[in-house]
């Protein structure tokens, strides 16, 4: 069972004293049957008052309130997990929705919501004509379908790192070819929502000892995948970046609808934007010194 510690941490540097405006922290792994977690400390520079909630997809959120001003802020989360996903993992749906199309009950239906719903405008039917060719057949199995599309993802796009803010929307991550992690993932989510399936968007930690998975530098980093939802077998985490299915190397933070909701760090600061002089983010797993790619 793989004991991991996370350190992230988070350093703006302004070029004067600004007043801090409040920040949404989402730092806190998310436990799981695969994932416990054993510690947890958030510290910030300058102290803040940090209220605890979860949202409504049951996140858990810090919001840091700051009193001074300064021209440094720090926030710095250091985690404690055991990992106990198998590495082959058997998912067992159920008989009705083996294969697709299949229909959610009602209850279920009703539950996903929005999550079940594309999230973005394809007025000329590009996603879901790209989609479409991944249905060999009707009915076809559901789990082969959706790891077809996971691995396409990979198959057709080229992964790019990107340090800048921001992710590309769907259509725009295949017509340029190319994208990062969350971009991945926001492909993925959207196409399987175009055929009905929940899904929802996840951010979290990639444990990448071997060194060999995509979208980490060295033994880990930031990451983001996808988990759909299927009857039975519940939340199944799909990674197209490293064409995997499964949780082994994921750590979840985050859950949400689309990927600004599971923002690591958000907030504000009162001044002119030419105050921020830089940002930087490191990410540590098991004492490896990491700058996030992500």
């Amino acid at each position: 069972m793989p004991s991991v510690t996370i350190t992230h941490a988070t350093s703006y540097h302004y070029r004067s004293e600004v007043a801090l405006g409040p920040h949404r922290l989402m730092l806190r792994p998310r436990e799981t049957r695969d994932l416990s977690l054993t510690s947890f400390e958030l510290k910030t520079s300058p102290e803040a008052r940090i209220d605890w909630s979860h949202d409504v997809a049951g996140n858990a959120v810090a919001k840091a309130l700051f009193d001074a001003n300064t021209t440094k802020l720090s926030i710095r989360s250091c985690a404690r997990v055991e990992l106990r996903a198998p590495v082959w993992p058997i998912f067992p749906i159920a008989a009705e929705a083996i294969s697709y199309p299949f229909v959610y009950s009602a209850e279920d239906g009703t539950d996903l919501g929005a999550l079940a719903m594309p999230q973005y405008a394809d007025a000329t039917g590009r996603l879901s004509n790209w989609v479409e060719r991944f249905i060999m057949s009707r009915p076809t199995d559901t789990l082969s379908l959706l790891k077809d599309i996971s691995n396409g993802v990979t198959a057709g796009i080229s992964y790019q790192s990107r340090e800048t803010e921001g992710t590309q929307g769907p259509l725009e991550t295949l017509y340029r070819g190319w994208g990062s992690c969350r971009d991945f993932a926001v492909l993925l989510a959207e196409a399987v929502r175009t055929l009905g399936f929940g899904a929802r968007l996840v951010s979290g930690y990639l444990f990448n000892p071997s060194g060999d998975q995509m979208g980490s530098v060295d033994a880990g980093s930031t990451h983001a995948w996808v988990e759909v939802f299927v009857p039975g077998a519940g939340w199944i985490p799909f990674d197209p970046t490293n064409r995997s299915v499964g949780s082994t190397n994921l750590i979840p933070v985050a859950v949400a609808r689309r990927i600004h909701q599971v923002a690591p760090v958000s907030g504000s600061f009162h001044g002119r934007p030419s105050n921020l002089l830089s940002m930087e983010v490191t990410v540590d797993l098991e004492g490896a010194g990491l700058r996030t790619s992500e």
